[in-house]
C-alpha cells in the first residue's frame, strides 16, 4: 500500500493555503479559456503574471509549511 505524503492533521492543517490556490488556479484558467478581454501584450502579460506568480508562490510556501508541519510532530 502507498504511503500518503502527509498526515491527515498536516493536510487540514494547510487547507487554509490550499482554498486560495483552486481559487487563483480557477481564475487562471477562465482568463486563459475566455478572457473577457483582447489579448494585448504587455497588459495581459502583467496580468497572467499577478495570477501565475503569487500562485506558485503560494503553492511553494504551503509545500515547506507541509513539510515543517510533519517534521514538528515526528519529533
Amino acid at each position: 500500500m502507498a504511503t500518503p505524503i502527509f498526515e491527515r492533521e498536516t493536510w487540514l492543517d494547510i487547507s487554509v493555503n490550499i482554498i486560495p490556490l483552486f481559487i487563483i488556479g480557477f481564475f487562471v484558467a477562465l482568463f486563459a479559456v475566455a478572457s473577457p478581454w483582447a489579448i494585448e501584450g504587455l497588459t495581459s502579460i502583467l496580468g497572467f503574471a499577478l495570477l501565475v506568480v503569487p500562485f506558485v508562490l503560494l503553492a511553494y510556501l504551503t509545500y515547506i509549511a507541509a513539510r515543517l508541519i510533519e517534521d514538528a510532530e515526528a519529533e
